[in-house]
């Protein structure tokens, strides 16, 4: 769709009475406004949709980060909310004759809002572009589904299945086990059918009741919105089903974190493969690919393990590695390279969480390799055995994290000031708050015994 015209007949023919126009915020959140179809056709032609500039300085808990700039953030001064008509999709999870669309965040003066994380990944994919190439990513996005959780102060636990029962020991890529969970799958598949989102296998994972989705490989901004639809429709769907799903980095403690695995490849303007050459050897560009991966990801932890929960996940042996180590299929390394001929040459970065920022951790695994292929770092020698035991040089805390992650000055200069000062404002007040609170292990362990 190019237009009002075209948005206006596919509205009509899909019997569309409100769109939500969704603007994702720093921690992937969905904010915007929902109009009735003839105000959305409306602000397709006059750029006349607007949302408080104070969307992106959001929390996770919703309190408000302020501003650096104390008059900006009392000012709370509009954006100007511009609908990417090619992202229209239907809402089916969201009821009848509902339907989506994202936003792009700009000034009153038609820049871009770079703080922005749809605009971020641009700025990434723009650096590609510009020197002919193209990222293909393919994301693999693992959730739970759980009993209803209504007091978050009690574990989590998982839901009951269709044999009346509840699992309680594990039953990775189990047919039987994810069969249980037929009602929600069915109706999650149906969703993401009308919506138009590219899944491909789906698997039992090795927690009780986890469930791993891959997407088909793809365009990285498109994909990014489609991880997000896809998480707000399983939430949809597995309330429908008396039950929830959480995309939560480590939400049980005695089982297996979740993750978003990011397959990643590049091809040219023709689209050959530039990872691997003719003899199905891997390119040099390969090389430093993976090189600038292991220089830079310690460095920009924050956008792959952006909350305190996430370096709950990130431990060698919790099905998660804590490491940057390279080999051919070795699921114990940082990055690996999956079995494949040579059109299929990429690199998968485990270490993202399912609790991740889609856009901004596509932008921070491509940017970090094409600093590689720019500086022409070397990758380390190819590990082997169990990586799970080589040295860690990845933060182990989120306040490392984000000390790294603001000294990084080559991926700060391409991610921008604005990007930068919003994100750090955002996850310092949320460690502040989360810093603040009294845990149960404190109490169960600390109260009456020091």
């Amino acid at each position: 769709m190019n237009g009002t015209n075209d948005s206006r007949d596919w509205l009509a023919a899909h019997g569309v009475s409100e769109v939500e126009c969704l603007v994702p915020d720093m921690n992937g959140v969905l904010r915007g406004k929902a109009l009735p179809a003839a105000k959305f056709l409306k602000a397709i032609e006059d750029r006349a949709l607007y949302l408080p500039s104070s969307a992106f300085l959001v929390s996770i808990d919703g309190r408000y980060s302020g501003s650096v700039d104390e008059g900006f953030a009392y000012q709370d001064p509009d954006m100007r909310m511009v609908p990417d008509v090619a992202t229209l999709c239907l809402a089916h999870g969201g009821g009848p004759g509902k339907a989506y669309v994202f936003a792009d965040a700009f000034h009153m003066d038609d820049r871009p809002w770079m703080a922005s994380p749809r605009h971020v990944l641009r700025a990434v994919l723009d650096l590609y572009r510009q020197r002919g190439w193209r990222a293909v990513v393919a994301p693999e996005l693992e959730f739970y589904l759980t009993a209803p959780n209504p007091d978050p102060d009690r574990p989590v636990t998982a839901p009951v299945g269709r044999n009346g029962r509840s699992e309680s020991v594990q039953h990775p890529y189990d047919m039987a086990a994810l069969e249980q969970f037929e009602p929600v799958i069915r109706r999650l598949y149906d969703y993401a059918a009308a919506a138009g989102l590219p899944l491909d296998t789906l698997i039992h994972e090795s927690g009780t009741a986890q469930l791993e989705i891959n997407f088909l490989h793809g365009d990285a901004l498109p994909l990014a919105d489609k991880v997000l639809l896809f998480k707000r429709m399983t939430r949809q769907a597995a309330q429908e089903g008396g039950m929830q799903a959480t995309f939560m980095a480590k939400p049980i403690a005695a089982q297996a974190g979740s993750s978003m695995h990011l397959h990643m490849s590049v091809v040219d303007e023709a689209g050959n493969a530039l990872f691997a050459g003719r003899d199905g050897a891997d390119t040099e560009m390969f090389g430093h690919f993976i090189g600038g991966l292991q220089k830079y990801i310690p460095e920009v932890m924050p956008l792959f393990a952006p909350n305190v929960n996430s370096f709950r996940r990130i431990r060698p042996n919790h099905s998660a590695p804590a490491n940057i180590e390279w080999s051919h299929d070795n699921r114990s390394c940082g990055l690996r390279v999956p079995a494949g001929g040579p059109t299929a040459r990429r690199v998968e970065n485990r270490l993202p969480g399912a609790d991740a920022n889609p856009y901004l951790a596509i932008a921070g695994s491509l940017l970090c390799g094409y600093l590689g292929v720019e500086e022409k770092i070397a990758r380390s020698t190819e590990a082997s055995g169990n990586a799970y035991r080589s040295r860690s040089t990845l933060p182990k805390t989120m306040e490392e994290a984000l000390d790294r992650f603001a000294a990084c000055d080559p991926v700060r200069a391409v991610l921008g000031e604005d990007f930068f000062q919003i994100y750090l404002r955002v996850k310092s007040v949320e460690l502040d708050l989360f810093q603040s609170i009294v845990t149960s292990w404190e109490r169960d362990h600390l109260l009456l015994k020091v």
